[in-house]
């Protein structure tokens, strides 16, 4: 009966001593770890914001080369999901939570635990422009509940998830390097190719807005390209090309654009039209890229023009000019779809 009273008297004080140990462990945790990269921004965020990217630099890939792999969504977007399950890895997930271009990515991370069920904590990467190279913040953070208040008295979270991340940034460093040099070696980046074209004087009219929100895009195209077009035919105007947004200026912090959406036309500089904006591109060097695809998803023919620009030490100035030669009225398949997209370089 004695021996019995002593078992209960320690179990209740290890009891009494794993229950404030769980409730005097820090409330939250993080770990991070940084590395300067020599590469442009526009390819390193490229990199860490497509999760199907990670399979050619993150640490846990050699861990578990027989992990099933599945992507959810449209990579590189908010919502989109890796998921993964192997027996050195576990299972779980990773959710694209916020996007600033060239600047972070949030992302949730799930895994399921045994016994202790789902974990969930939350992934950051943060880039800093540093002329021709980029420094990347790698982070992982959350909220420690009892057990992870617990589990941190006997576990060095940092000395574990630390050298998984240099690890990482190590990686893809030699990914994001020799992306840039391959990239100084040709013309074909980001698996487009882009040409350098003689662009002739061409003349435009259109409607111009000069703080048009992203997500009025659609709209403001539609009445503009049908306004314009009426308008060309009362004036007798004769089409030099495809409809065009020619854009001046493209906001990332508010997310808006200035923007003219109209017609090339065969006519003089000094040509007006009441109620529509005339816009002038002089004879210049342009780079254009071919693109295929839903207008909603060329961005990234945007940056491999941009990385293009960096890597061959251009400048680009004036107009960006975007011609959509195909009629989505007339071609279901937004695949089929081409834009020609233009920028003024020197």
């Amino acid at each position: 009966m004695r021996v019995l009273k002593t078992i209960l008297i320690i179990l209740l004080a290890l009891g009494a001593i794993i229950l404030l140990l769980g409730l005097i462990g820090p409330d939250t945790y993080r770990v991070e770890r940084s590395k300067v990269i020599a590469a442009p921004i526009e390819v390193v965020y490229d990199q860490v914001s497509h999760l199907a990217n990670m399979r050619d630099w993150g640490p846990w890939q050699a861990m578990d080369k027989d992990q099933v792999q599945s992507l959810e969504g449209t990579d590189g977007t908010v919502g989109a999901i890796w998921k993964w399950e192997g027996d050195t890895v576990g299972i779980g997930q990773q959710e694209i939570t916020a996007l600033e271009p060239h600047k972070s990515v949030r992302t949730k991370l799930t895994f399921v635990m045994p016994v202790v069920g789902e974990m969930v904590s939350d992934g950051t990467f943060d880039l800093v422009a540093m002329g021709d190279s980029t420094e990347v913040i790698w982070g992982m953070e959350g909220e420690n509940g009892f057990l992870g208040k617990l589990m941190s008295k006997f576990s060095d979270r940092d000395g574990m998830l630390g050298p998984m991340f240099e690890t990482g940034l190590a990686n893809l460093a030699v990914v994001s390097e020799e992306q840039v040099s391959a990239m100084a070696a040709s013309d074909s980046y980001g698996g487009f190719e882009i040409t350098t074209i003689e662009w002739p004087e061409t003349v435009y009219i259109g409607k111009r807005d000069k703080k048009l929100k992203w997500a009025e895009f659609e709209a403001f195209y539609g009445a503009s390209f049908g306004a314009t077009g009426a308008a060309m035919g009362a004036a007798q105007l004769e089409m030099a090309g495809a409809p065009s947004g020619v854009f001046f200026e493209w906001n990332e912090t508010d997310q808006t654009a200035d923007v003219l959406a109209g017609m090339p036309v065969k006519a003089g500089t000094d040509l007006m039209v009441p109620g529509f904006e005339t816009h002038v591109i002089p004879a210049c060097k342009m780079l254009k890229i071919e693109y295929y695809g839903p207008y909603d998803q060329s961005g990234k023919a945007h940056e491999a023009m941009n990385a293009m620009i960096e890597a061959k030490d251009l400048t680009h100035y004036g107009n960006v000019v975007e011609e959509y030669i195909t009629d989505p009225g007339e071609v279901k398949d937004s695949t089929k779809w081409l834009t020609n997209i233009y920028y003024m370089v020197k």
